[in-house]
């Protein structure tokens, strides 16, 4: 993989992380389009480290107000019984921050589980691209759906363990390639009620440990595999890397801003059109369903 090619896939990443359209679809397909293949869920888990990067950037405040608020009730800022360790006392009003610390914990273990247990097919035979345009148009039909018919009328601070688990399992399906981890989570919050802010907030603050820890255990893993036959060399991850950071970066701004005045049906076209596009470039025999998976 050239320095150019990795900052084109770099530039994909961070144009597609955040939108519901999965980052991790456009990468399979822009791979095989571009000859240079399958760039593998280990390079993929890398570069998503930068657009996460841009994430903890862009809620720094909301990321340490929230820890330190972890931190205090923990050490019994608010009494010593259970209840008001994790921040909510009953003799006093709950420390939503505290509180969001923990639902974040909660809402990660299902990727993390589910990811470990299904590693070999997340790696492999789940990148088959048949598959990637049937999650690209089953959720794509469904966020609009659930986008369409569901209230806003919840916001961040109506969140509860239950609603952190729901969330988290789908994040978790986010692990087929297509889904899209931002359009799954989004999808699960609008039909709970949540408004499209919020879910979209929360998406991004849930994104961030199972990014980050996906992104350090592959790393570690492939260490020493950079510059290998089928593996990305280190100096073109790092590219991709920085550059998915920047362009995460101000797609997270403009995403925010959006979510808040229009509905998702763009993206739901968007996605509904790119799975079209990737079925006439499979019959057609421009592109094979499973070159380069795996590699």
């Amino acid at each position: 993989m050239s320095g150019l090619e990795a900052a084109f896939l770099g530039l994909v990443q961070g144009l597609t992380e955040f939108l519901p359209v999965s980052s991790n679809a456009h990468l399979r397909i822009v791979g095989a389009l571009t000859g240079s293949g399958d760039p593998g869920a280990a390079f993929t888990a890398m570069i998503q480290i930068g657009t996460e990067t841009a994430v903890l950037l862009y809620f720094r405040r909301d990321v340490a107000r929230i820890i330190l608020a972890w931190w205090r009730a923990l050490r019994g800022a608010y009494g010593t019984t259970w209840r008001a360790r994790l921040g909510a006392p009953v003799d006093g009003p709950p420390d939503h921050d505290a509180l969001m610390a923990w639902f974040i914990v909660v809402g990660s273990l299902p990727i993390g589980i589910l990811g470990l247990a299904f590693q070999n097919q997340i790696e492999s035979s789940l990148r088959n691209l048949w598959i990637i345009v049937v999650t690209l148009t089953a959720f794509g039909l469904l966020l609009g759906w659930a986008d369409r018919v569901s209230p806003q009328r919840r916001t961040v601070k109506d969140l509860t363990v239950r609603d952190a688990v729901v969330f988290g399992l789908w994040q978790a399906l986010a692990l087929i390639p297509g889904v899209s981890r931002s359009g799954g989570t989004i999808t699960g919050g609008r039909l709970m009620g949540y408004t499209r802010e919020a879910a979209a907030r929360y998406s991004f603050l849930l994104a961030m440990p199972a990014v980050f820890a996906s992104g350090l255990f592959e790393l570690a893993k492939s260490l020493g595999e950079f510059g290998s036959p089928g593996k990305p060399a280190l100096g073109p991850t790092l590219i991709a890397t920085v550059v998915a950071f920047v362009v995460g970066y101000v797609v997270i701004i403009a995403f925010l801003k959006i979510v808040s005045t229009y509905s998702y049906r763009p993206f739901v076209w968007y996605r509904l059109g790119l799975a079209a596009v990737v079925v006439v470039l499979l019959l057609t025999g421009t592109l094979t369903a499973d070159a380069g998976v795996g590699a």
